[in-house]
């Protein structure tokens, strides 16, 4: 059975023009039937935030981020009959995106020996940062290694759990909590160089 079915025409809204949600709604549907104008507006309205997704996980290799970008909007086209048109779609389609960067980042994953990291070498007080810019603090997260790095971005900006890290990044949830704290540990030593 079609999934389109259960979905009631886009109702007019008194102005008579359509909501945001049924204009969604109608661009997605647009999509599922082929439509190569619909599937142009969709990509062009979320690939700009997909792409700044990726570039904070596969950073400085801008042909691998082009690539990544392709391959999830080849997903998201192919799947777009799978959204039950409940939830965000903009969350759908960032699940798929990081997803489809996160399939690239694993064949990088190298194990690192673990040292124990302490909370107090993690700390940075909120001084030292409040002296840096915006700016600073992305390129001091860009210098963290590949794994430190994607931890750090999927549990800061992306708001993953370990458990959710841990499974994106075929990694153990223990490796999660040392990269994360890691990542930390060298943040707060580059912040701290920086202020001086």
């Amino acid at each position: 059975m079609n999934k389109l079915a259960n979905i009631d025409t886009a109702v007019l809204m008194s102005d008579n023009t359509l909501s945001p949600q049924d204009e969604l709604n109608m661009l997605v549907r647009d999509c599922i039937a082929k439509s190569r104008s619909a599937q142009k507006r969709l990509y062009d309205l979320y690939a700009p935030d997909a792409y700044g997704i990726i570039k904070r996980l596969i950073y400085n290799n801008e042909s691998l981020a082009d690539e990544i970008l392709n391959e999830a909007f080849f997903k998201i086209f192919r799947d777009l009959e799978k959204y039950a048109f409940q939830g965000a779609f903009e969350g759908w389609i960032r699940r798929i995106v990081i997803n489809t960067a996160a399939d690239h980042l694993r064949k990088k994953i190298k194990v690192e020996p673990h040292r124990e990291v302490l909370p107090e070498d993690a700390y940075i007080n909120n001084e030292s940062v409040e002296n840096i810019s915006h700016k600073e603090i992305l390129k001091i997260i860009a210098t963290l290694p590949d794994t430190q790095r994607n931890v750090f971005n999927l549990f800061v900006f992306e708001d993953y759990s370990h458990k959710e890290i841990s499974e994106t990044l075929n990694i153990s949830q223990n490796n999660c909590r040392w990269y994360l704290n890691d990542a930390r540990r060298r943040l707060k030593e580059k912040i701290m160089l920086t202020t001086k």
